[in-house]
């Protein structure tokens, strides 16, 4: 079976005007922040609703426990990116937490699309949850019947454009990466308070990111995005075993490198590793990859984004552009390497 960067959008459909029952009039009862997407529609468990309406039962297990999994995923020019892995990820995550998906991966696919369609975009990143579903206020998951899945289709930019020229700065934090005894980080779980409480710390020390450490004190990842470091032209970044998230970004940054002959090495290294760095990045499904130019009040390298952090960054947009790798089949296949709705 072949894999592909892409999942096709194509054109979107002519709009299907929903019913009554489906999509709720867009009445906003107090100021809140939005998608950014005018006249956003949400899906939860099969139905369309409007932005202001798209709500979830306050005895939810993902809103009471945290209980539940979820994915954030980029489309680009109505191409959804490396679909595939993602759905891969959350199924994996699922199997972990013993949570049943309530849907096959093609009509996931299929919903995912038409949310995308429904919000009339072309680019914009995806967030797809899924709940535990209603139970009571006890914390035993079989009181919980039916999963929920919720898909929001938004814009973003975790970044401002400044960044990714002139590189950001961040900071390590006292917070530790959970243990993968406790919560394994391999699960990208609804409860993220690990990650927040690190953010917290770096808003707190004017850190544009949070760098997190865990229990043996080496590097595991940042809280949203996984790191990489550069030295003597060598590319090196922390094993999924030190608690770094198994990025979808991560493993494009790997594919490059390939095609520029460099050699990516996945090990153990410490803050220290960090300081005396040639380069630094970083690389997620937001944030895409971005250059680092100091750690902890030190600067790397020459306090600008390096050569090879540039030729990455360069290489990944030229991708995009192009509608993907063309090393990994046609941008117009999917999972069952067929056409989706064209």
């Amino acid at each position: 079976m072949k894999t592909t960067d892409a999942t096709v959008l194509d054109e979107p459909k002519a709009h299907r005007r929903a019913t009554a029952e489906t999509i709720e009039p867009a009445i906003e009862s107090r100021t809140r922040p939005t998608t950014g997407v005018r006249e956003a529609k949400i899906y939860i468990d099969g139905k369309f609703y409007s932005e202001a309406n798209a709500k979830v039962s306050v005895f939810d297990h993902g809103l009471l426990y945290g209980d539940g999994i979820f994915e954030g995923i980029r489309f680009y020019n109505g191409r959804v990116f490396r679909l595939e892995q993602h759905l891969e990820r959350l199924w994996n995550s699922a199997r972990s937490i013993c949570l049943e998906i309530p849907m096959t991966r093609q009509e996931m696919t299929e919903a995912l699309l038409e949310t995308i369609r429904q919000n009339h975009l072309r680019d914009g990143y995806i967030r797809l949850v899924v709940t535990r579903g209603v139970g009571n206020l006890g914390l035993n998951p079989e009181q919980c019947k039916n999963p929920s899945v919720i898909i929001i289709v938004a814009t973003i930019a975790l970044y401002h454009e400044d960044f990714y020229r002139k590189g950001l700065s961040i900071v390590t934090v006292a917070t530790r990466r959970s243990n993968p005894a406790s919560l394994n980080p391999a699960v990208k779980s609804l409860n993220y308070l690990n990650n927040v409480m690190a953010r917290i710390e770096a808003n707190l020390a004017s850190g544009d990111e949070a760098l997190m450490l865990n229990d043996a004190g080496n590097v595991a990842e940042c809280t949203a995005d996984n790191i990489f470091i550069i030295k003597h032209g060598k590319i090196f970044t922390p094993p999924i075993t030190a608690g770094a998230l198994q990025g979808i970004t991560r493993s494009v940054v790997f594919d490059i490198a390939g095609e520029f002959d460099i050699k990516v090495i996945e090990a153990d290294f410490t803050r220290h590793d960090i300081f005396v760095a040639d380069e630094c990045f970083l690389t997620g499904t937001a944030a895409e990859i971005v250059p680092v130019v100091k750690a902890d009040g030190r600067i790397i390298g020459n306090g600008k984004p390096g050569p090879i952090t540039t030729r990455i960054v360069a290489r990944f947009r030229e991708r995009l552009a192009r509608g993907f790798s063309i090393k990994q089949g046609s941008p117009s296949e999917t999972m069952s390497g067929q056409c989706v709705l064209g």
